[in-house]
């Protein structure tokens, strides 16, 4: 069990430092990862993290620069939207596709992280975390097969590896499931409502008013 205030990314202190970069994991799962690194090297692969834990600020300052327009909001065809004349409700429901809201992002648990192989990336590319660039044809389409066929003896998993009508399909996306399936266990409504007292959270009035439909479809995954 961890404290709430490390579930919702505000404090930090789980984590330890996934080698020697910036990322960082709670211990179990940057040792199981670490792991899995070796055996992708075994295979070829240069399996490398691009994003690990993310904090309450920076997962707010994701969250509302989309839904006031400051950044890029993606449609379920990875299409860019023009969100000026959105109601709060539709800019709400086409950023949770692909955006967690401050407090339930999974980046915040030290359970999950995204990946990729930077050798795999062509000259001149930047990763993009897109689905095309994981699925045939794509450039990470080789790492992906073998993560499918491997993840699992190293206890990671993809929660978000099928479109069921919330958030959109991401291979890059993997959990370490003895601590993530802790972590769902631990996060409710009235836990993620309460780390948004006294902050800003575009749309908060709007989501408050629909988390019982909103949690179970975008953020409670109860995975296998």
């Amino acid at each position: 069990m961890i404290s709430n205030e490390m579930l919702t990314g505000r404090s930090d202190a789980h984590l330890v430092t996934l080698g020697e970069g910036p990322h960082r994991l709670q211990k179990a799962a940057a040792d199981a990862f670490a792991e899995m690194q070796k055996a992708a090297a075994q295979a070829g692969f240069n399996l490398q993290p691009a994003s690990t834990f993310r904090d309450f600020s920076r997962q707010q300052a994701i969250w509302n620069g989309k839904f006031r327009g400051e950044r890029p909001v993606l449609d379920k065809n990875s299409q860019p939207v023009d969100i000026s004349t959105l109601s709060a409700a539709e800019r709400c429901e086409l950023i949770l596709r692909w955006s967690a809201l401050p407090g339930a992002s999974r980046h915040h648990w030290g359970s999950d992280l995204d990946v990729y192989d930077p050798s795999l990336l062509p000259e001149g590319q930047t990763l993009q975390l897109e689905p095309w660039e994981y699925e045939e044809n794509g450039y990470f389409h080789p790492l992906n097969l073998w993560m499918s066929a491997h993840m699992e003896a190293f206890g990671f998993y993809r929660p978000f590896a099928q479109d069921v009508g919330g958030v959109a399909v991401e291979p890059w996306h993997l959990s370490y499931r003895p601590l993530a399936k802790l972590c769902e266990s631990q996060l409710t409504p009235a836990v993620l409502i309460s780390a948004w007292q006294g902050q800003d959270i575009a749309g908060s009035d709007w989501v408050i008013s629909e988390i019982a439909t909103l949690f179970p479809r975008f953020i409670a995954l109860n995975p296998t």
